[in-house]
């Protein structure tokens, strides 16, 4: 598995906690077929939930641009809409 990502010094920010949830994460994709990236990345959404863990807009921008690396064109622009979709569905905030 590639880690090359944790070397990012954008992550150096963000808490213990958070850090090892988006290990978890990364290696669970790196996992998966990536014809079935978005349905992981609910996955990942859905799992830190439950675990009352939330990431602020800035990580989450940072945490989908390292996820989202190895992505092909296709599935990042099926994210990209996703995402203005969740913006959408959030309301001004």
């Amino acid at each position: 598995m590639d880690t090359s990502w944790k070397q990012d010094p954008r992550l150096k920010g963000i808490s213990a906690e958070k850090l090892a949830m988006l290990t978890q994460f990364a290696e669970q994709i790196e996992r998966t077929d990536k014809s079935n990236l978005m349905e992981a990345f609910m996955a990942v959404n859905m799992e830190a939930q439950e675990k009352g863990v939330q990431f602020n807009d800035q990580e989450t921008a940072l945490l989908v641009s390292i996820l989202s690396a190895k992505m092909s064109p296709k599935e990042r622009k099926r994210l990209e809409l996703l995402k203005m979709m969740s913006k959408k569905l959030a309301g001004p905030r």
